[in-house]
């Protein structure tokens, strides 16, 4: 654990320009994803793009595809059940993938300026929680 500040972002409801203006306004050099499958029908939030956008912005994007929800809880999280979302999730992260990719989020998160990003806005809904409380002490929602 680290007492550095982490960011988290959900994107649901922003453009790519709000939430990259939302993370350029509270110093985030690092952008973390935190998606299993970093597609969006959401324009601007697929890899690829995203990843060339933050970096247009001077922001580095580090996918950590291990630090994803499994498809069941992808599905539950869609259907409201947080605390079916949440228990298939902490059993994923017993996983030695999802322990390498917390240790990585956790080197990143420790340099500071780091924000972890998935597609639901609310933060109590979404696994970035669940990670971002695993790695820090100081977690800011955007």
């Amino acid at each position: 654990m680290t007492a550095t500040t982490l960011f988290t972002l959900g994107y649901e409801g922003r453009t790519q320009d709000e939430a990259l203006d939302l993370l350029s306004a509270h110093g985030v050099r690092v952008l973390v994803d935190v998606r299993a499958v970093p597609l969006s029908r959401k324009p601007g939030f697929s890899k690829r793009v995203l990843g060339a956008s933050c970096e247009a912005r001077g922001i580095r994007y580090v996918h950590l595809p291990a630090l994803g929800t499994p498809k069941a809880g992808r599905i539950a999280a869609r259907a409201g059940r947080a605390a079916e979302m949440a228990a298939i999730f902490e059993a994923h992260l017993a996983t030695e993938s999802a322990q390498q990719g917390l240790a990585e989020a956790a080197a990143i998160a420790g340099e500071g300026g780091a924000c972890l990003l998935c597609f639901e806005r609310e933060p109590h809904l979404c696994h970035r929680r669940i990670v971002a409380e695993r790695i820090c002490r100081n977690v800011v929602d955007l």
